[in-house]
């Protein structure tokens, strides 16, 4: 595996979680280190961090809020 990958790897702690977790990644990203972009986006949805997922949470917390404040009433 090139040096720059590792440190973008090494950077970011839900990466390296997820490289540990799906081992057959390894092979991937030292054969082809093209495919680091599909591995970013693999780990960003397996740990839902993408802007779509953020915005999602958002909603779903002012949700959560509203219904503990309609409950006081």
């Amino acid at each position: 595996m090139i040096l720059p990958i590792q440190f973008k790897i090494r950077e970011n702690n839900y990466y390296l979680r997820y490289l540990r977790s799906h081992s057959y990644w390894y092979k991937y990203l030292n054969r082809d280190p093209k495919s680091f972009k599909m591995f970013e986006h693999e780990a960003k949805s397996y740990y839902k961090l993408s802007p779509a997922d953020r915005i999602e949470n958002v909603f779903n917390t002012f949700e959560m809020m509203e219904k503990i404040l309609s409950a006081f009433k």
